[in-house]
């Protein structure tokens, strides 16, 4: 099973773009878009371009990941069918692992990147959802364009997508997940088990 793409996520969160090609979005509602990620991404780049340890700087983006990240959501989106055959309990701790792994994921890379902006661009909008164009510019690599989705299901914007690379987040790692369960006999238990493995590793090796 493959694991999520720390980078990729790291990114997706520094990043905050939009694919192109799609209708434009009513004037008030890109502007509360592109504000949102313009709030969002400046605090994300300030903690990330700190001098800081990185210890502290995972303490600071946590709640600000917890906050902006639909983790609940996109952990939803990620077992994909297999979330309707699981039992409450299964659905209760899968969510709890979920939201550790994505975390981590997250947090780990920020030692990586120094020295980041980023530019926004244009909003558009994918079904319910919006999406705002930019670019992140890093120390010597190229200018790097990726979609950050923003949806609205919890009442408030909040981040359930992220496409770079050719590929979506949420739907890549459902692909995972999906053929991860149907190689173990459609056991969401199986699933679970591979992520506590995951969490533990990870546990261990920060200590």
């Amino acid at each position: 099973m493959k694991l999520l793409s720390g980078r990729r996520i790291v990114l997706a969160t520094l990043a905050l773009t939009c694919a192109s090609g799609l209708f434009a979005l009513p004037a008030r509602a890109a502007d509360n878009a592109k504000q949102f990620i313009q709030d969002f991404g400046t605090q994300l780049v300030t903690i990330v371009n700190s001098p800081v340890p990185l210890p502290e700087k995972k303490t600071k983006v946590l709640p600000l990941v917890q906050k902006n990240v639909d983790i609940d959501g996109i952990g939803r989106y990620c077992l994909g069918r297999y979330w309707k055959i699981a039992t409450p309990e299964q659905r209760q701790h899968y969510l709890a692992l979920f939201h550790e792994v994505l975390v981590n994921a997250i947090t780990d890379k920020l030692g990586e990147y120094r020295g980041v902006s980023f530019t926004i661009g244009d909003v558009s909008r994918i079904g319910n959802e919006d999406s705002v164009n930019a670019i992140l510019t890093r120390p010597q690599q190229p200018p790097a364009s990726m979609q950050w989705v923003v949806g609205y299901d919890n009442g408030q914007p909040q981040v359930v997508d992220v496409i770079g690379e050719g590929a979506s987040l949420r739907l890549t790692q459902r692909n995972d997940y999906s053929s991860f369960i149907a190689r173990n006999g459609g056991s969401v238990t199986a699933l679970l088990s591979a992520l506590q493995k995951q969490l533990d590793r990870h546990n261990q090796a920060a200590n």
